[in-house]
Formats: structure tokens, sequence, C-alpha cells
């Protein structure tokens, strides 16, 4: 798989990167179970300098190669995919025997395929580009979720409604479409070692009310040289787009809602903001399901991808899941839920040229 093109690369110890080759070892060997059924042999994985490649499956001598820059430009997330189209290639080769296709011939293909790799040839896995017709979609959205920032109270209510609703025919209208126009990838947030419950909260949120769907995946941290775990989202490509918009403008505005919150009582440390901002976000998650309960007396019902779920289900054929037990809430959760469900989506995606643009990352 080539580059595109070289960049300055962060350099890591010895140490680190003898722990990250470790570490990605074992996710060659999770993925040869729960993707080749234990059909490849283990091949040494080894961190190559820049180069015109993002990896190289070598069959002599048997390695796998990877371009060192990834670990660190890219995040570990583009790594593991890189990996996973290397060990297609292995697969191919070595347990099909299949030589006389070329590289990315229809065997291949059809093995990218059937286990949800990316399979193209050139450049670091990342979103298509938007078509015009999403475009114009993503626009009329847009124009609506600006009408939000309105100070009067009913219009800002309305123009969320309509953009939601908008979503969802949208949605309707071409859910017979997706497995032909494909599903794009992202991971949202930064990789940490806990996963909060606002966190958890946000997920479900946008799996509930964005048309994606979304995991906690495992991954490996290079500079701190420890585990964690990010959310990975996956759906269309404007789907994605309007998640990436709601987690980065909630995330930003539960931080927001936060500091006036301490700033108004007068708190000095911290102790009840993971509180607050999981009752933000659940205070949002129960507006957008109220004003799906509306759509869904009006006969809007989505009733869900199917495709997509089959999707996901190739990438990640082996999924846990985890149950919260109920508690007493604090009243700083009770707090911040009111204040949640106060919000609007108010400047939003920008419209007009390209993709969609987010808002920035809060430091």
């Amino acid at each position: 798989m080539p580059l595109r093109k070289d960049k300055p690369v962060p350099q890591l110890t010895v140490e680190l990167e003898r722990a990250s080759l470790r570490a990605l070892q074992q996710v060659f060997d999770e993925f040869n179970r729960s993707l080749f059924k234990n059909r490849l042999q283990r091949v040494p994985l080894m961190f190559v300098e820049g180069g015109q490649r993002l990896g190289q499956w070598c069959s002599e001598p048997r390695r796998i190669e990877l371009a060192r820059q990834l670990l660190l430009e890219q995040g570990w997330g583009a790594l593991v995919e890189v990996l996973k189209h290397e060990m297609a290639h292995q697969f191919v080769e070595e347990v099909l025997e299949v030589i006389d296709e070329g590289p990315h011939g229809n065997t291949f293909r059809s093995v990218c395929e059937q286990r949800g790799i990316d399979k193209k040839a050139a450049g670091i896995p990342k979103p298509g580009t938007v078509d015009d017709e999403q475009q114009q979609v993503l626009g009329r959205i847009a124009k609506l979720l600006r009408l939000a920032q309105s100070s009067n109270i009913h219009e800002a209510e309305t123009a969320m409604s309509v953009a939601q609703r908008l979503m969802l025919k949208y949605n309707l209208e071409h859910a017979m479409e997706p497995a032909s126009r494909g599903y794009r990838v992202v991971h949202l947030g930064i990789p940490t070692g806990r996963v909060s419950e606002s966190d958890r909260l946000l997920a479900a949120l946008l799996s509930e009310h964005f048309f994606v769907e979304v995991i906690w995946v495992p991954v490996w941290r290079p500079l701190e040289g420890k585990r964690g775990s990010v959310l990975e989202v996956c759906g269309t490509e404007e789907n994605v787009e309007l998640a990436r918009y709601a987690h980065a403008f909630l995330a930003d505005t539960a931080e927001r809602l936060w500091d006036q919150y301490r700033f108004e009582r007068a708190l000095r440390g911290k102790a009840e903001r993971r509180e607050f901002i999981a009752g933000v976000i659940a205070g949002f998650r129960d507006k957008l399901a109220r004003e799906k309960r509306r759509q869904q007396k009006e006969g809007l019902v989505w009733v869900g991808d199917a495709d997509l779920s089959h999707f996901m289900k190739r990438r990640h054929p082996h999924v846990r899941w985890l149950r919260a037990a109920a508690r007493r809430r604090p009243e700083s959760f009770t707090h911040g839920r009111e204040a949640g469900k106060r919000i609007v989506l108010n400047k939003p995606l920008k419209s007009g040229g390209g993709s969609p643009k987010l808002l920035p990352a809060r430091r």
C-alpha cells in the first residue's frame, strides 16, 4: 500500500517502539483468529522508514512492513487498518495460493469485502468525497442548524426538529443504496485508558439518532506505552460527517456548561465534573428521544440499515456487551441533565465548498 507523501515524524524511544510492536503482534493474532480463522502463520512485523508505502506484505523473506510514521501521525486505528490490508495479501498468497491475479485482483477484493477490510491500493485509509447530492443535503441541514442559534427558543427548537426530520427522511429515501455507496469508518475522540459514563452516553446518542453504528475498540497509546479504548463510528459519508459534528459539539458544550455551573456555585475542585457532564449528555439524549417519538407517531420510522449492521459484524465478528448497573444519582447529575435538555445544536457544519467542517477540539 503506497504512501501519498512523507512528513516529519516524531521519534519514539526504542523501548516504546518495541512495546508498540508487541502490541501490534497481539492485534495480528486477534485478527488471525476473528477474521481469518487461524489460517495465517505468524510473521515478523517491522516498522520501516518512510519511503513510498504505508505497508507491504513480503513473501521472501516472510514479513509485514509498516511505515513508522503511521504510528504517530495517523494514529493506531490507521495503523491497524493497514495491517489488516497486508494480512489479506498474506491470506490470498499463502492460504488461497492465488498469485496470478496481481496484488489487488478479484480474489483480494473479495477477501477484503467479506471481512470489512479497506481494499484500496493507495493512500492512508480515509473518508471518501461527498458527492453533489450529499453536499446539498448537508448544506440544507447546516442552514437549519444555523437557525438553531436564534435567541428565540421556539424558533431554535423548530429548526433543530426540522433538521432531525430531514436527516430521517434522507436516510429513509436512500435506505436501499448504502451497500453500493460504501461505508466510512472513523475514530472519534482521544484514546483513553478509561471510558467515562459521559463517553458511553454520547456513543449511545450517536447510535440512536445519527444513523451510524458505534463500538468501543481497543487501541495502543504509543507515546505512553499503554492500552486504551477509542470510539469507532461507521456509516455512510454524510451520516458520519453529522455524527462527527455532533460528537465535537456536545463534548465542547458539556465542558462549557460545566465551567459555567462551577463558577455559579463557586466550586473549587472538579469532584462533580463527571456526574454533571454525564447528566448534560443524558439530558440532550432525552430531548432527541422525545423528537424521535413524535416522528414515529407521524409514521416516520427508521428500522435500521441491515447492510451497515452486516458490515460491522464482518469487521467485528466477536463483540462483548457490557451493562452498567443503576445507582443513586447526585445533585450535579440532575442539574447537568436539565442543562442538557436545553441544548440546541448551534454553529454547526459550514456549507459551501468541500466537506462540512467541524468545531475545533477543546483544549
